[in-house]
């Protein structure tokens, strides 16, 4: 599980910079795909591990997590959504690609490496959707 900054400052950051679906991030409990079979965005946080960086200042000892998110767009499988499948991930992937974002007092912010290339899950189980997913290695260091 990540920490609780992470994910505010992963999901502030789509919010304030992806506007051509609609997110669901870690508080959404809408497990419904959107009646209009339109597009969606999936965030999940499958892993992240801490461990202590520095020893010996209590209170300004450096806590680090290192950790992947992952990010799923479901597309309508039409052409129009096949066509803009591979843009919208690349635009994705740019809004994360090498970033920091999310400071805080105590929150040392998210970093972000290279994204992954899309993984496309083009088999008929998933009715009208065409999902592809990207994965973004982050570390963030927490003051503890």
């Amino acid at each position: 599980m990540p920490l609780q900054q992470v994910v505010a400052a992963v999901e502030a950051r789509l919010a304030d910079g992806w506007t051509h679906c609609p997110v669901r991030g870690f508080d959404d409990n809408n497990g419904d795909t959107p009646d209009d079979g339109s597009a969606f965005l999936v965030v999940q946080y499958p892993v992240s591990m801490s461990d202590q960086i520095t020893i010996g200042a209590p209170g300004s000892n450096v806590f680090r997590e290192e950790g992947a998110f992952r990010l799923v767009l479901a597309m309508p499988r039409t052409v129009d959504g096949r066509l803009l499948a591979l843009i919208w991930t690349d635009e994705l992937a740019r809004l994360f690609r090498g970033k920091q974002f999310g400071a805080s007092d105590t929150f040392m912010g998210v970093t972000t490496y290279a994204p992954t290339s899309p993984a496309i899950e083009d088999d008929t189980d998933n009715g009208n959707y065409l999902l592809l997913s990207i994965a973004v290695p982050y570390q963030a260091d927490l003051l503890g």
